[in-house]
C-alpha cells in the first residue's frame, strides 16, 4: 500500500504541471471527453448486456418480430459504439500529442536551462541518457497514464454498472448443485471476486520482476544506443587508431546486456502469458459453469443465461483489469521511475547553482570583471584554484598560464556563471556580454549559416556580413557554402573549427572575450594573423586567453599565472611576482 501511494504521488506530481499550464483549457476539455464518451460506452456495454436477455429469449421462443426489432436495435448500438469508439482513439491522440508538446518544452527547459546540463553531468548524476527520457519516456508516460487511467475508470464504472444487475440475476436464479437450491444472496457478484482476486495474486507473485527489468532493459537499450552514436561522432579518430574491433567488442558487450536482460524478460513474461492466457480462456467458460445449474433445473431461460453470462464476464473483466493491464503496468511503472530520476537531478542540479557556499557572479555597476576572494572547488569538495583580487578592467589584454591540469578552464567556467562548486564571488560589469570559446567549439547540425551566428537567432547577420568574416579569418572557400546544411563537427578540421569559433565572436562582438586554448590547433603564424584579426575587428573588446605557447605573450599586456600552493593552485598577477622578484 505504502508503494501504491508513493506511485500515485509520483504519478500526479508528473502529470499534474500540463493540467495546470498555459495549455490547461485544451488538455482538461480533450481529457473530459475522452472520459465522457467512455462511459457513454459502458452504458452502450449495459444496454447490450439487456439486449442479450430480450435477443436470446426471442430465439428460443421464436419469435420473429421481436427477433427483427432487436436486430435493428442492435443496429443503432454498434453504430453508436463505432462512432464513439472512433472519437474516442481521435481525441485521446490529440491530447497526447498537445501534452507532448507541452511536457517535452517543458522538460527541456529545465534540462538546458543557465548551464544545468552541464552541472547535472559534473554531478554524475542518476539520469543516464537524458535524450531517451525525453525523446522516449515522456511519450511512454503519456501514452500509457492516458490508456491505463481511462482503463481503470472503465474497469470501476463497468464494475459499478453491472455488479447491480449481476446481484438482481443471482436473486432470479439460484445457486443449484446436484439438484439441491442454495440461497446465496449475490453468489455471482462473489463467484466474480473471488475468480478475479485468485488470478490478480497469482498475476502479481509471477510478474511483479518486471517492472525492474523493464527498467534496466531501457536504460541498456539507451546506453547501447549512445555508444553507436559516440562511435559515429568520432570516426576519424577511431579510424586512424584502427580501434574497430576494440569498439566492436565494446559495443557487443553492451548488446550482451541487452540480450541479457531480454533473456530474463522473455522467462518472465513467459510464466505470466502461460497465467493470463489460460485465465482468460477459462473467463469464457467459467460463468457458464456457475449458471449452468440454474438453467438446466429450469428457473432461468436461455436469454437469462446469456445475460447473465455477459454480466458476469463484465464483472470479471472490470475485476481483473490489473491482471490483463500487468505488462502495461510494469512498463508504466519503469517509465515513471525513469521520468522521476531524472526530474530529482534536475532539482539537484538547480540547488547546487543556489546553495551557499556557492561561487556567485554578481553583475554591480563596474568597468571591470573583478574576482574577491575566490574559491573554486571539484564538485566532490576539493580545493582547485584560489584567487584574491583579481581584476580584469575593459580594453585589457591578459594570457592566463600554468601547468596542464592546474585548473585554467575551470577558473573560465566559474567567471562565466557554469561552474558553481565553490565559494566567493566574480563581479562583472552590468549588462556587459561575455563569451567563452572552449578548445574545441560546437556547431549545430544545420546550415553553415545558423553555424557560424549561433547561438544568435536566424537573419541576424547579413549574408555579406557572415562571407566577409569567413574569408578573413581564411576560409574562403566555406563563404559559398552558407547555405549547406551538414554536420560541421564531423566534416572541418579542428583548425577550421577554431577559425570559425573565431568567426562567430567577431561576430558577436562581446564585451569580454574568454579563448580557452580556443586557437592551439592552429599552427603559429595563422594564431597570430587571428589574433592580430581580433585586435583589429574588436578594439573595444577585452580578451583573456589561456594558452601554452610563448608567442601569444605579444598580443598581451598583461599575464595571469596558476602556481601551486600546497594541494591547490593559486592565481597571480605576473606583475606581482615580478615585483616580488625584485624584492
Amino acid at each position: 500500500m505504502k508503494r501504491l501511494i508513493k506511485s500515485l504521488a509520483t504519478i500526479w506530481r508528473l502529470a499534474r504541471p500540463y493540467f495546470f499550464s498555459e495549455d490547461r483549457r485544451a488538455g482538461r476539455i480533450l481529457l473530459g471527453a475522452v472520459i465522457l464518451i467512455e462511459l457513454s460506452i459502458v452504458t452502450i456495454n449495459v444496454l447490450l448486456n439487456q439486449w442479450n436477455n430480450r435477443f436470446y429469449t426471442a430465439l428460443q421462443e421464436r419469435d420473429w418480430n421481436a427477433f427483427v426489432y432487436e436486430l435493428l436495435f442492435f443496429c443503432v448500438l454498434a453504430a453508436a459504439y463505432i462512432m464513439l469508439a472512433v472519437y474516442q482513439l481521435y481525441l485521446n491522440q490529440w491530447l497526447q500529442i498537445r501534452w507532448r508538446r507541452w511536457m517535452t518544452a517543458y522538460y527541456l527547459d529545465h534540462w538546458l536551462a543557465a548551464a544545468n546540463h552541464y552541472r547535472m553531468q559534473l554531478l554524475g548524476d542518476a539520469a543516464d541518457n537524458p535524450d531517451q527520457r525525453i525523446a522516449e519516456d515522456i511519450n511512454l508516460f503519456i501514452e500509457r497514464t492516458l490508456t491505463l487511467s481511462v482503463g481503470l475508470l472503465s474497469a470501476i464504472v463497468t464494475l459499478s454498472s453491472f455488479v447491480a444487475i449481476l446481484w438482481t440475476l443471482s436473486a432470479s436464479a439460484p445457486f443449484q448443485l446436484f439438484g439441491t437450491t442454495f440461497v446465496i444472496p449475490g453468489y455471482l457478484v462473489w463467484a466474480a471476486l473471488l475468480y478475479a482476486l485468485v488470478g490478480t495474486t497469482f498475476t502479481h507473485l509471477i510478474g511483479w520482476p518486471l517492472v525492474s527489468l523493464n527498467f534496466r532493459q531501457q536504460r541498456f537499450e539507451a546506453d547501447f544506443r549512445f555508444n553507436l552514436v559516440r562511435v559515429r561522432e568520432n570516426s576519424e579518430q577511431i579510424a586512424l587508431l584502427a580501434g574497430e574491433p576494440a569498439e566492436c567488442e565494446r559495443l557487443l558487450s553492451r548488446f550482451g546486456r541487452i540480450v541479457e536482460n531480454w533473456l530474463l524478460i522473455m522467462k518472465r513474461t513467459k510464466r505470466l502469458t502461460f497465467l493470463t492466457a489460460g485465465y482468460s480462456q477459462a473467463s469464457v467458460v467459467f460463468p457458464f459453469i456457475v449458471i449452468s445449474p440454474a438453467y438446466f433445473a429450469g428457473t432461468v431461460q436461455l436469454g437469462g443465461l446469456m445475460q447473465t453470462a455477459s454480466a458476469f464476464n463484465s464483472v470479471q473483466t472490470a475485476l481483473s483489469f490489473f491482471v490483463t493491464a500487468y505488462r502495461q503496468l510494469a512498463e508504466w511503472r519503469a517509465v515513471i521511475a525513469r521520468l522521476d530520476g531524472f526530474n530529482i537531478n534536475v532539482e539537484k542540479a538547480q540547488l547546487a547553482a543556489k546553495t551557499k557556499p556557492v561561487i556567485e557572479v554578481v553583475p554591480k555597476d563596474t568597468q571591470r570583471v573583478a574576482i574577491d576572494d575566490l574559491l573554486v572547488e571539484l564538485p566532490h569538495g576539493r580545493l582547485l584554484v584560489a584567487a584574491r583580487d583579481i581584476a580584469v578592467s575593459k580594453g585589457e589584454s591578459v594570457l592566463v598560464t600554468g601547468p596542464s591540469g592546474s585548473g585554467k578552464s575551470t577558473l573560465f567556467r566559474a567567471i562565466a556563471g557554469t561552474w558553481p562548486f565553490g565559494a566567493g564571488s566574480v563581479n562583472v560589469p552590468r549588462g556587459a556580454r561575455l563569451m567563452t570559446l572552449p578548445q574545441r567549439p560546437y556547431f549545430p547540425v544545420d546550415t553553415l549559416r545558423a553555424a557560424v551566428t549561433y547561438p544568435a537567432e536566424p537573419g541576424t547577420f547579413s549574408t555579406e556580413q557572415l562571407r566577409q568574416v569567413i574569408c578573413a579569418i581564411g576560409l574562403p572557400a566555406l563563404a559559398e557554402r552558407l547555405d549547406e546544411e551538414a554536420h560541421w563537427n564531423r566534416m572541418l578540421s579542428l583548425g577550421e573549427q577554431q577559425r570559425l569559433g573565431i568567426a562567430r565572436a567577431i561576430l558577436q562582438s562581446p564585451d569580454y572575450l574568454f579563448l580557452d586554448e580556443a586557437t592551439a590547433s592552429l599552427d603559429e603564424p595563422a594564431e597570430a594573423e587571428l589574433y592580430r584579426l581580433l585586435a583589429e575587428r574588436l578594439p573595444g573588446t577585452t580578451i583573456v586567453s589561456i594558452g601554452h605557447r610563448s608567442t601569444l605573450s605579444a598580443f598581451h599586456e598583461r599575464g595571469l599565472s596558476l602556481v601551486r600552493e600546497g594541494d591547490h593552485y593559486r592565481v597571480r598577477d605576473a606583475r606581482d611576482a615580478v615585483l616580488e622578484a625584485a624584492l
